[in-house]
């Protein structure tokens, strides 16, 4: 979601966990006591309320510790950083995540709006996990894009030519070295092709479960039909995550830095 209310980001899951975890009832504790051993010696009372008053600053420091920061999703994504096909996904990523923010706010409070709200949570991982593939796509393109496989092949035809007429083992040393070369731009444009097939039909996805979504709030869907969303879009981060650890690999198999020495991006 864009920004969130402090009443929003108050009543999450990290604050639930600070409120009941053990650290947080054990720095309370310690608190107090260093609270009632300061001032025990000048006035009894005096100790025990200055320990509740240490304990509950502590206790409540930790809390408020654990409320999430109001930042927005898009911080840092700019589609055109990337070149094509990956500029597209992450501009319409930026599309579907807006569309959906929109239709929330519109919305009136009530148990739906902040199921809503929690999927929204989902979308922009899965937004952020768009950006994370475009960059790696993109700096796997450019890498692909340096690799002259025209001029490989002509190399590699002249090389074989040669090993056929000559005796000498480097001839065939260096048909072999070209054969390697062009092997590893094919798995890259192997890679590339797969990651782009992939990405469209997530961002269809995408798109479908942002429009249910909308549905939804404005009355006219199953509210049941949240959980379901809510599923959908667990589904696509998930797959998202898998396709960019998918680039992470093919990236560090290449390498991990462009021909030309253009370093990949960092997560």
């Amino acid at each position: 979601m864009a920004r969130r209310s402090f009443r929003d980001r108050f009543w999450s899951p990290p604050v639930a966990r600070a409120v009941t975890a053990p650290s947080s009832i054990l720095l309370a504790g310690g608190a107090a006591a260093v609270g009632i051993v300061a001032t025990a010696p000048l006035s009894l009372p005096l100790g025990v309320v200055a320990g509740v008053v240490a304990a509950g600053l502590a206790y409540g420091g930790r809390v408020l510790a654990a409320v999430p920061r109001n930042t927005s999703a898009t911080a840092g994504i700019d589609p055109f950083a990337v070149q094509e096909p990956w500029r597209r996904f992450v501009a319409d990523a930026l599309a579907a995540r807006r569309r959906f923010d929109e239709a929330v706010r519109a919305m009136d409070a009530g148990p739906l709006r902040d199921r809503l709200a929690e999927i929204g949570d989902r979308l922009d991982d899965g937004l952020q996990e768009t950006w994370r593939v475009a960059r790696r796509g993109h700096t796997l393109s450019g890498a692909r894009g340096r690799v002259d496989t025209g001029a490989l092949e002509a190399e590699l035809a002249d090389a074989e030519a040669r090993q056929a007429t000559s005796t000498d083992p480097r001839a065939a040393q260096v048909a072999e070295a070209i054969r390697s070369q062009l092997a590893s731009a094919q798995r890259m444009q192997g890679v590339i092709e797969d990651a782009v097939t992939t990405l469209r039909l997530l961002d269809a996805r995408l798109d479908e479960s942002v429009t249910r979504a909308i549905e939804l709030s404005t009355g006219t869907g199953p509210a049941a039909h949240a959980t379901a969303v809510g599923g959908d879009v667990e589904g696509i981060v998930s797959e998202m995550e898998a396709l960019r650890l998918a680039l992470d690999d093919a990236g560090a198999a290449s390498g991990g830095t462009a021909a030309g020495g253009t370093p990949a991006p960092s997560p």
